[in-house]
């Protein structure tokens, strides 16, 4: 799906490029502040190694393992990194894959030239529509899903580019980062209970990456960014107690705590291709 989307935003912007917009000779300077937006494509790395994490002592590390009474891992039929389907089912066969999806977001910053350097900084918020899952499968049989969305999201950037004397920049960027994600869970065991902690997240990351951007008209400019972000994210944490389940149900059996922790990776990775416009003045 990316790539679909992704070559069409090239050829726009290479017919962009190869379009002269000012008179041989003249020079263009890129000092000053702009305003824009910017629309395309997000999407995430496979995580088909993400795994559930638990903790059944409370010792707050998330590095257990739920066992049965005979000792054998309750989760033996394993995880995949979706959205469970079925209760039941291997790593990977019973999973839908996560939500990539169009974004967009505006934009406003500030440019100034030396030479043929031009730096600048720019700050950007807006939306990415994308969910991330990732689901384990015991032995009951039962599955459990935990799934976090991008409400919104911000960033913080600094550029450095190059620019030919007719307006053509390919730049390096990178900065700060911020999302407000949103958890929730899911499970077809009926028999305990489940209690959430931190179903909003405030996540700050990084960012990096690189684009070219063209003045396509003294006031008028377009580009195409690549940038990869990384969120950290971990708050979100899933209790689970006894609830109608019997005294040897295996999240309740450890002999020093009746109630297991479960979460995920503090990991958030999104890579975006946009295309960009801006007015300056």
């Amino acid at each position: 799906m990316k790539n679909i989307l992704i070559a069409p935003l090239g050829a726009t912007l290479a017919l962009a490029l190869a379009t002269p917009a000012f008179a041989q000779g003249d020079k263009v300077d890129w000092t000053g502040p702009y305003v824009g937006g910017s629309f395309g494509y997000n999407w995430q790395k496979s995580d088909n190694q993400e795994n559930l994490r638990f903790d059944t002592n409370g010792d707050g590390v998330y590095n257990d393992t739920v066992r049965l009474g005979n000792g054998d891992d309750a989760f033996a039929p394993g995880f995949c990194g979706g959205a469970a389907t079925s209760g039941v089912g291997q790593q990977r066969t019973r999973c839908n894959g996560d939500k990539d999806a169009i974004g967009w977001n505006v934009h406003a910053g500030y440019d100034r030239q030396f030479g043929n350097i031009v730096a600048g900084a720019v700050i950007e918020g807006g939306d990415a529509y994308i969910s991330d899952s990732v689901s384990g499968f015991s032995t009951t049989p039962a599955s459990y899903t935990l799934t976090r969305r991008i409400g919104w999201s911000g960033a913080g950037r600094l550029r450095l580019g190059y620019t030919t004397d007719s307006g053509i920049m390919p730049y390096i960027t990178g900065g700060v980062s911020y999302a407000k994600v949103k958890n929730s869970f899911s499970t077809t065991n009926t028999a305990n209970a489940f209690t959430t902690t931190d179903s909003k997240e405030d996540a700050w990351g990084w960012n990096m990456g690189g684009g070219v951007e063209a003045k396509v008209a003294e006031n008028f400019s377009i580009g195409l960014l690549y940038k990869w972000t990384r969120y950290n994210v971990g708050d979100y944490n899933v209790n689970v107690s006894q609830g109608t389940a019997p005294a040897t149900n295996p999240f309740i059996s450890n002999p020093t705590r009746a109630s297991t922790d479960i979460n995920r990776g503090d990991k958030f990775d999104v890579q975006s291709t946009m295309v960009t416009a801006s007015f300056r003045f």
